[in-house]
């Protein structure tokens, strides 16, 4: 299918797109990478009056830190995220999970605010940012607001950014622990079947503050609480990983989708979980 007709404005400032947002009201959609957006277009699934393309803000870039923070703008590229040395030196998890999303076209064009935003279950990012404790930071004309990770993904497709509200960037704190991804597709650079994104750290070999947070079995990034729970204070070894593998009971509830039935995702996170955690054991494996 075609795109439908629409209108093209370029906000260079903050300053700006709050105009825009304010002009055109409900008729106006952000765009800046465009890789879940321009998709909707072609099949009709949205049809704005007016794109606003944010890629001219600057306020929107850059990568820094400080004592407590690395800071990702909200325009920070997937590939950017494979690349830098900030992002490999902090938050190597980040390293790692960028190159799983799609293939290297999208990635050079796909942002991390816009994988935020559309909150895709599938998502390497938004499984990442809730497993590392990450802090959004939206902006509107109003101000700005800080929400939780864990709290930002509401529902399938659904975010807690209000109307006329964008990410403006992620802070993620400077901690040192441990992480891994693993994901299951059935070809490389497809939307993952199921996935895992695990943090954790071991004082005198054991577990502490593990994070098990799933994605592709539910609507939005599942924190397993219960399978954290069976590993915090123990050692690392079958007998704790198979204890994890055995409270995901608790912990998941996946829909059928075009992947399979929920018996089937519940099979691949017992799967990912058992790869995930006897991967920490490796040496391979870097802090978060």
């Amino acid at each position: 299918m075609k795109w439908p007709s629409m209108g093209y404005a370029r906000a260079k400032t903050l300053a700006e797109l709050w105009s825009a947002l304010a002009a055109l009201g409900d008729g106006g959609k952000i765009i800046a990478g465009g890789q879940t957006l321009l998709a909707t277009l072609a099949f009709r699934l949205s049809e704005p009056g007016t794109l606003i393309d944010i890629n001219g803000i600057n306020e929107l870039r850059g990568i820094s830190t400080n004592d407590q923070v690395l800071r990702l703008g909200a325009l920070t590229l997937h590939a950017d995220l494979c690349v830098d040395p900030l992002v490999k030196a902090h938050a190597p998890l980040l390293t790692a999970a960028a190159p799983l999303i799609a293939h290297p076209a999208i990635r050079n064009r796909g942002t991390l605010g816009g994988s935020l935003a559309y909150a895709d279950p599938a998502a390497e990012l938004s499984a990442c940012m809730v497993a590392l404790g990450a802090t959004i930071i939206t902006a509107s004309a109003k101000g700005e607001r800080r929400i939780p990770a864990a709290a930002f993904f509401t529902d399938l497709l659904q975010t807690a950014l209000e109307p006329q509200e964008i990410i403006a960037a992620v802070e993620i704190p400077l901690t040192k622990r441990l992480g891994t991804i693993e994901e299951i597709t059935r070809r490389s650079g497809d939307y993952a079947m199921a996935g895992l994104v695990a943090t954790l750290a071991l004082d005198a070999e054991r577990v502490v503050a593990p994070r098990l947070v799933y994605f592709g079995v539910g609507n939005i990034p599942v924190l397993a609480a219960a399978a954290s729970r069976a590993l915090e204070g123990r050692s690392l070894d079958r007998a704790s990983i198979s204890a994890a593998q055995a409270a995901l009971a608790d912990d998941l509830d996946p829909p059928r989708d075009l992947h399979g039935p929920p018996e089937m995702k519940r099979h691949l996170a017992r799967v990912l979980t058992e790869r995930v955690l006897l991967g920490f054991l490796s040496p391979k494996v870097q802090a978060a």
